[in-house]
């Protein structure tokens, strides 16, 4: 199967999520015998933070301007068995009309961040995506599932919604003995919304603690911040360092962003990346976390510092372990590369029976030809 993508960023991980999650699902894709080109904006800000500048699976180009990328691309959208156009691209709605009026084969789109995209387009702020656009794509796949997906369908007319979570690569996480650095670490681009649940759960467990070590990886925090003496701070950490991360902490904090908590159903690919290496996850609360693990058997959920400071201080550390390897496993039975990639295969196959017996949605001139996977 032929399949492009267009994404935000597949290069660079600086200050975005979305890099991990298109290099597992292209890698998995590649290993199973898809022909993958992956298309990325030339971006000032990524081409100076590229970490992975050359991906050594399928194949990876970059184009500077929308009208470089239909004439060096256009047949290759064109020909393809599946395009798939991802959240936040640059000038993504003209490149999704671009996308659904020349591709014979299956279109996506694949929304990295479902509720902030929702919350755009209500608000008609949205440049990657517009209300009308969902129903010409004949597949809408999501990282939030649950009743989100329902009103992606019954209210912008999506043919088909579905959610392809973010999954993580088990031969680069995994548990690898490490001497404990810091009680709890967390890892996370810096966000308005998440930063006072990080002030409630690690910096004031942090000035509570001052005998206790903690750790704060990620892009973009304001200088004005002023952090404990007993939070180191790390800028960036390369995808290449995460597993080294997590292992040398004995417990990690993962913090949902405020419009994921209110859809529900969106676990990050920190969250993924953690479990996967054994370590045990402190969480915030959010509608559907236990429908990706069972709390107090695979995660802990904390709501206040004290309850933080109770477990990092004093649950013992055969408990903890026991929580840590239970994740693990519940990682590694349904949230990999090699499952996402199936049921993207599975979810590609059901698009194109469903276009082949859909009629056309009137508003576009052209003709979806019929393209075999």
């Amino acid at each position: 199967m032929k399949v492009v993508m267009l994404g935000l960023s597949i290069t660079s991980s600086w200050g975005n999520g979305h890099a991990t999650t298109y290099r597992s699902l292209m890698r998995e894709l590649f290993r199973r015998g898809h022909e993958v080109l992956f298309l990325e904006r030339d971006q000032p800000w990524y081409a100076a933070n590229r970490d992975l500048p050359r991906p050594p699976f399928g194949r990876t180009e970059l184009y500077r301007s929308v009208s470089q990328l239909k004439s060096r691309f256009s047949d290759e959208v064109a020909d393809a068995d599946c395009v798939i156009v991802g959240s936040f691209i640059p000038e993504g709605v003209t490149v999704g009309q671009w996308v659904t009026r020349i591709a014979s084969g299956v279109t996506a789109f694949y929304d990295i961040d479902t509720p902030i995209t929702l919350e755009k387009i209500g608000r008609d702020q949205c440049d990657y995506l517009s209300a009308d656009l969902i129903a010409h794509y004949d597949l809408y796949l999501s990282f939030t599932g649950g009743p989100t997906l329902d009103l992606i369908e019954t209210e912008y007319g999506s043919p088909m919604a579905r959610a392809l979570y973010c999954s993580v690569d088990p031969t680069l996480y995994f548990p690898d003995k490490r001497r404990t650095k810091w009680s709890l670490g967390y890892l996370g681009t810096f966000s308005e919304d998440r930063q006072p649940v990080l002030n409630a759960l690690l910096v004031a467990p942090a000035t509570m603690w001052p005998a206790g070590r903690f750790v704060v990886a990620g892009p973009q925090y304001p200088q004005a911040i002023r952090w404990p003496t007993n939070v180191r701070r790390i800028v960036h950490l390369n995808p290449t360092e995460h597993r080294t991360f997590y292992n040398s902490q004995r417990f990690t904090l993962n913090i949902t962003r405020a419009a994921m908590v209110r859809a529900g159903f969106s676990p990050s690919v920190r969250l993924f990346e953690a479990a996967a290496c054994g370590t045990p996850i402190l969480t915030d609360q959010w509608p559907g976390l236990n429908t990706f693990f069972t709390p107090d058997e695979e995660i802990l959920v904390v709501q206040s510092a004290a309850e933080v400071l109770e477990i990092v201080r004093e649950l013992p550390e055969d408990i903890a372990h026991k929580i840590g390897a239970r994740a693990r496993d519940r990682v590694l039975s349904e949230h990999t590369a090699f499952h996402r990639a199936l049921e993207l295969e599975s979810f590609i196959a059901a698009a194109r029976e469903s276009a082949m017996t859909t009629p056309q949605i009137p508003g576009m001139d052209f003709q979806r030809a019929e393209v075999a996977l």
